[in-house]
């Protein structure tokens, strides 16, 4: 079976990898959103091909690869979006930024929930913006967290008149929900009442585990098409995130047109590699079969995860994702004050640090699986043997 090649464990500490030099060798890396998974073997070829021809000049998107997000978008999700509405950008963050700088003046606010993705927090602050967060509502049922949306503190937020973009993340980083219709709906609502611009992350699209399925924020409102821009990319689904490409699916024709006449001067080049990649993984069957396999082999390891931590890590609470293969943890119970320092001093995993995903979640970690299984154990075992020596200590 395809999954059977997820178990493979590739040494990436030869590579400049972030994921792999960010701490000592000692260190298991659990945090950056980046899989430890070979992209799929049709990409690999493509590349290699490609650079064989050795000159590597600047290129410009095809009709086709709009034509081929089109077909993928369609047969993924059900979104029936013109080849014409799409436009290939270099990043998902850079255009985010781009999109803040265009369609925001200095003084004005985006609104965004929080635990947020940590760029949603920054990017508008270096664009001259202030950020007003939106804490979800979190609730327990033993082990397992949730989160929802504080619809009320969303609309008082909303309502501020210096709020004019929400940047939404659809499935959410780093809770994992598959917001539902309902949600969106309402989001859609209450973002028309007070005239905000709606940006969607939906970097996470083809990542939903298990039973759930993705339906994109632009489809399930089609009343707020016009005031939404959606930002994708393949960089999750295929595990290519150096190589520098995403699209803006844009309907409005004149948010559009200001959108791609800033591109420009403003945005860098889309990286040829990255452009080929995302041509080879729209249009090969073996990577959507690559897909499903990954995607199921995922799921089984979030079950893996949460069953460990459910038996053998009593004092800590995690969501179960719905999307990506990222793990929220709480550790308010824990007898650590930093967990992120903790794991990472005594039991030698680094997690992402519930810091940078804003105020009031120092007592938070998310963690990466994303990875071979018996690297998830290692890191578990790891968290599980750190934990029990400092109650011993204590």
């Amino acid at each position: 079976m395809l999954e059977h090649q997820f178990d493979q464990q590739i040494d990436r500490r030869h590579t400049n990898s972030a994921k792999w030099h960010q701490y000592p060798a000692d260190v298991l890396p659990m945090w950056v959103a980046d899989m430890d998974f070979a992209a799929p073997q049709p990409i690999v070829d493509a590349l290699i091909e490609r650079s064989r021809h050795g000159i590597f000049g600047y290129e410009f998107p095809t009709d086709s690869i709009r034509e081929q997000i089109s077909c993928w978008l369609l047969q993924r999700h059900g979104w029936d979006v013109s080849p014409e509405a799409i436009l290939p950008l270099p990043g998902v963050v850079s255009s985010l930024a781009l999109v803040t700088r265009l369609f925001c003046r200095p003084g004005d606010a985006a609104v965004t929930l929080t635990p947020a993705y940590p760029p949603f927090l920054s990017v508008p602050a270096g664009q001259g913006l202030s950020v007003i967060s939106v804490p979800l509502a979190q609730s327990a049922d033993g082990w397992r967290l949730r989160y929802e949306i504080d619809f009320d503190a969303l609309q008082q937020a909303l309502s501020e008149p210096r709020a004019t973009m929400f940047i939404h993340c659809h499935p959410h980083n780093p809770t994992s929900r598959e917001w539902s219709a309902a949600e969106n709906q309402r989001i859609a609502q209450l973002c028309a009442e007070h005239d905000v611009l709606i940006v969607s992350d939906e970097i996470w699209a083809d990542l939903t585990l298990a039973q759930h399925q993705h339906r994109p924020f632009a489809l399930q409102c089609t009343e707020a098409a016009d005031r939404c821009i959606t930002l994708m990319a393949p960089s999750k689904t295929f595990n290519t995130p150096g190589l520098g490409f995403s699209f803006a699916v844009v309907t409005h024709p004149v948010l559009r047109r200001r959108l791609q006449a800033a591109l420009f001067g403003n945005l860098p080049h889309i990286n040829i590699f990255g452009l080929l990649a995302a041509q080879t993984a729209y249009s090969d069957p073996a990577c959507a079969a690559w897909l499903d396999a990954l995607r199921a082999y995922l799921t089984a390891n979030r079950d893996f995860a949460l069953a460990y931590v459910a038996q053998h890590l009593p004092a800590l609470r995690a969501t179960v994702p719905e999307a990506t293969y990222l793990l929220w943890i709480d550790c308010s119970d824990a007898a650590v004050t930093r967990p992120f320092q903790f794991f990472l001093q005594q039991g030698k995993v680094a997690l992402s640090d519930g810091v940078t995903f804003g105020p009031g979640y120092e007592r938070f970690v998310r963690l990466n699986f994303g990875c071979p299984r018996a690297q998830l154990h290692e890191a578990l075992e790891r968290m599980r043997a750190a934990l029990v020596s400092a109650t011993v200590r204590g």
